[in-house]
């Protein structure tokens, strides 16, 4: 019952995934035409029907609102046959892979927590990476689209990753001091990194999106050991996928890569199965 529910609740999350990049992405643009008076009424219009709270769902083709029959996440997509009902136009794979992706996520991370879902303060931790894995995911589709990392999305996540984390160590943590030492050195490899990169090639190598980024990796995984695996594990994806694609000559080694993906994957990956590859390794090294 947990599973189907963790299903629907996924695939809704999802979906307002979608809508949340493609929103944000389109207030941008509407705030980057300067030629706008942002005291006009189609300024006023525009920003609300892109707004989170109060836009409605419409196509990003044709811009017709859409129906509540056109919003099951999924499904409306396959009755649908691909295509928008309004204006005949293809609808994009992200939508039901994003969708679809979540609801994974959800239920993986239910059936992989590691030690198990026990005890209130496990069940805090696991309430926290959810929401704050629909942020990531809203991250992680947005750098791969737009290559951003908006603050509208990162700062909530934030939040949320960190009320949890410190509820956590407040009301379940053994030793108080320990877990906020582990916390710290999370954090100063899972940010730390990425800020000395920024500085050290002026943002050349890295974009301070990541390093804010790394500031939410470093509080979900909560110690130093993690945040390490999660570094090496995302730059092992990210040279996986550079490298085929040089030696296609579809990217070259100038071109800008969207690093958060490969974070964003990583940090799920370590926060479920880390610990024991960190346990398999330490048995065989010592």
């Amino acid at each position: 019952m947990i599973a189907i529910i963790l299903i629907v609740l996924g695939l809704c999350l999802g979906s307002f995934v979608n809508a949340l990049v493609w929103r944000l992405h389109k207030q941008l643009i509407v705030d980057s035409e300067k030629f706008i008076d942002k005291k006009t009424t189609n300024y006023k219009l525009q920003t609300t029907n892109y707004s989170v709270l109060h836009g409605h769902s419409m196509c990003p083709n044709c811009g017709h609102e859409l129906a509540p029959r056109d919003l099951v996440p999924v499904f409306s997509w396959l009755f649908l046959r691909r295509r928008c009902r309004y204006c005949g136009l293809p609808i994009s794979w992200q939508y039901p892979l994003v969708e679809a992706a979540t609801a994974g996520v959800f239920v993986v991370s239910y059936y992989y927590w590691p030690g198990g879902l026990v005890g209130a303060g496990q069940w805090l931790l696991f309430i926290t990476w959810l929401a704050t894995s629909v942020g990531l995911m809203a991250l992680l589709i947005s750098d791969l689209r737009y290559m951003l990392l908006p603050s509208k999305i990162l700062y909530p996540a934030f939040i949320i990753a960190a009320a949890g984390r410190l509820g956590y160590i407040l009301f379940f943590s053994n030793n108080i001091a320990h877990s906020s030492e582990l916390l710290a050195l999370s954090l100063l490899v899972a940010s730390g990194v990425f800020l000395l990169l920024f500085y050290v090639s002026s943002g050349r190598w890295i974009g301070f999106g990541d390093v804010r980024l790394g500031l939410i990796t470093g509080i979900l995984l909560a110690t130093p050991a993690k945040s390490f695996l999660m570094v090496f594990l995302a730059s092992v994806l990210g040279t996986l996928f550079v490298l085929p694609a040089v030696a296609s000559g579809r990217t070259k080694m100038t071109s800008r890569i969207a690093y958060g993906p490969f974070l964003v994957v990583a940090t799920g990956i370590v926060l479920l199965f880390g610990q024991s590859f960190i346990t398999w390794y330490q048995n065989h090294l010592f």
